[in-house]
Formats: C-alpha cells, sequence, structure tokens
C-alpha cells in the first residue's frame, strides 16, 4: 500500500516560519503632541497646565512622557537609565508662545534649543529654563532680565538642583 502525503501543509508551514525570522518595523512617531488640561507631570505627578511657562516631553516609540517644566524634563534625561537612543525631546519655544499658555504648535527640539536661565519669570517648581529656537531671542530676554543663556549640553543635574533665587544672576 502506497502512501501520498500532501505538501501543501509542509509548505504552508515553511512559510508561516519564515515570516517569523524578519524584524517588525516600528511605525510609531516620535514626533511632538498636544498637552491637554489633565495632562500630569510624568516627574512629580501635578497638572501640567497648572503652571506658567514652558514645557517639555520625551517620545519613544509613539509614547508621550510629560512634564511640568523644561527643567523637570532635562533633569529625568540626565539620569543615565532614561537615556534612549531614539527619544525625541521636545520644548515650547518661548519666542513665539505666550508665557502662560505656551503653544503646543511651537514645540522644538530640546537639544538644539537655547535656554536662558535667572530670568525671574514665574514656572513650575524649581529652576525656571526659558527655552528658544532662535538664539538671537534668548539673548535678549538674558539682556532683559538679567538671566544667562545656556546650551542643552551646558546643563547638568548641580545645576537643576540650586535654588530657584540662586538660578537669577546675570554672566
Amino acid at each position: 500500500m502506497k502512501m501520498r502525503y500532501s505538501l501543501w501543509p509542509v509548505l504552508f508551514l515553511s512559510l508561516l516560519l519564515a515570516g517569523c525570522d524578519k524584524p517588525q518595523q516600528s511605525t510609531a512617531s516620535n514626533e511632538p503632541v498636544a498637552f491637554h488640561p489633565g495632562d500630569e507631570c510624568h516627574v512629580c505627578g501635578m497638572v501640567i497646565n497648572d503652571f506658567p511657562g514652558p514645557k517639555g516631553q520625551v517620545m519613544e516609540q509613539g509614547a508621550a512622557k510629560k512634564f511640568c517644566s523644561t527643567a523637570e524634563m532635562i533633569g529625568w534625561w540626565l539620569q543615565p537609565e532614561n537615556h534612549h537612543e531614539n527619544a525625541g525631546l521636545y520644548v515650547h519655544d518661548m519666542g513665539r508662545s505666550h508665557w502662560d499658555t505656551p503653544d503646543d504648535t511651537h514645540l522644538i527640539d530640546a537639544k538644539t534649543a537655547v535656554y536662558v536661565i535667572g530670568t525671574g519669570l514665574k514656572g513650575a517648581m524649581g529652576v525656571v529654563l526659558a527655552s528658544f529656537a532662535d538664539e538671537a531671542v534668548a539673548h535678549q530676554v538674558a539682556a532683559d532680565t538679567g538671566g544667562r543663556v545656556l546650551r542643552f549640553s551646558e546643563i547638568d543635574l548641580a545645576l537643576l538642583q540650586q535654588p530657584a533665587a540662586m538660578s537669577h544672576s546675570a554672566h
């Protein structure tokens, strides 16, 4: 007696297994998203929109971590366990936004932004970092308020942990 085996199940199973070996491409975007009235800060849990000044967000694989200030976002990011290569970091451009209600259509790359510390402007708890896309605008704000201009790479945890009153100095 001859046995006949169908090759279709074997062929189908082979094709199915071959498809399992291919890496999946992420379709999640790291573009910034809008802040909403009920959003809470990833660090302190406070309602983000309860504070004036620029906010921050970290986007990873389409998921947003939102912060009530640029300083809280950068402080979180400076902790080594939070560094992820493909994350997008964003802050409000205060050269194109009102201080009390930053405009989410003007979120910029936090790593290329220019910051002003020591402005005396009110923000969330701790050090207030005003963020700008245009360096000339940042320098003008610093000159007008007695603040000083910093680049992202010049901001460290020691700077962020100083008392808010200490951050107001002309340099």
